[in-house]
């Protein structure tokens, strides 16, 4: 794993030093922009408009534009003092439940080792947390970015998930169309309700494939080889009229099937019926043998 930065975790007066590592990565598959005249890859230029020549990085700076062709400047170094990239560390403000936070917030999850020295400091950390129960809210400053933070326990590992600032999360006002009222028939409610109760299990991540990139791939794969893609038409699905139909139709599609070998009690009436012919079959037989 590759190291994207190191610091220390700091809770009152104890510091922690760590290392991150991302604890994600991304599995897509990129695509380069192609020129279909030669197919020769396309590259970005970085060209000033003024001096009509492309521009090396070493002479570009960073500006905000605070009136239209108007922009003040900022270095490197400018912009780490402001925003703590200088001093390295995730500072603890408070510790939390994790169930207090929504989902929403989460960003992006690193893991935290210990320093080259922090080995007892981190696994205090490790274990205080574990018998609390509690996350760390904190503050860090990664790449000219300042981000809250959630620092918990997965495993043996810290690990830190950077979170949205609350003014970064858009109100759920500003979706249209949102209905008034939450009015619903009892019955959909009640097949619904068993519809969720027959489709809940453990969550077992591993079961679930991202089925678009399994197939960009195996297409890439016949592309290469000459071979000619042909992929079946997925069967448009119909608008469903009928709700209780369709949460009928759902429950039917999920409920577990299973095989009993003992056969079903017969009613009441057809134990007598069958008796009776039983009775009867019994008596021709003994019938047939005196005549015979």
């Amino acid at each position: 794993m590759h190291t994207v930065w190191k610091g220390a975790i700091s809770f009152g007066l104890v510091h922690v030093p760590v290392k991150m590592f991302s604890a994600t990565e991304d599995k897509d598959i990129s695509m380069r922009m192609i020129h279909k005249e030669c197919n020769t890859p396309l590259n970005f230029v970085r060209k000033c408009q003024h001096c009509e020549r492309e521009v090396e990085w070493a002479e570009i700076t960073k500006g905000y534009e605070y009136a239209p062709g108007s922009f003040v400047l900022f270095e490197k170094d400018e912009l780490e003092q402001l925003n703590g990239e200088v001093n390295k560390e995730i500072k603890i403000l408070d510790f939390v439940n994790l169930s207090d936070i929504d989902p929403i917030y989460f960003q992006k999850t690193y893991y935290l080792s210990p320093g080259d020295t922090g080995a007892n400091a981190y696994n205090l950390l490790m274990e205080a947390m574990k018998q609390t129960g509690k996350i760390g809210i904190a503050k860090v400053s990664i790449r000219s970015k300042s981000s809250l933070a959630a620092i918990r326990i997965i495993d043996r590992c810290i690990v830190m998930e950077t979170i949205f600032y609350p003014d970064e999360i858009r109100s759920v006002e500003q979706v249209p169309n949102l209905p008034e009222q939450s009015n619903v028939n009892d019955k959909e409610l009640d097949m619904a309700k068993m519809l969720i109760a027959q489709l809940t299990t453990p969550f077992e991540p591993e079961k679930y494939k991202d089925d678009y990139r399994v197939a960009l791939e195996t297409a890439i794969q016949q592309k290469v080889a000459g071979e000619e893609i042909r992929v079946a038409p997925e069967q448009q699905k119909t608008n469903v009229i009928d709700l209780m139909a369709a949460l009928q139709a759902s429950l039917e599609a999920v409920k577990p099937v299973t095989a009993d070998p003992t056969p079903a009690p017969a009613a009441e009436g057809e134990k007598t019926k069958t008796a009776k012919s039983a009775k009867g079959k019994g008596k021709t037989k003994v019938k047939d043998s005196v005549g015979s």
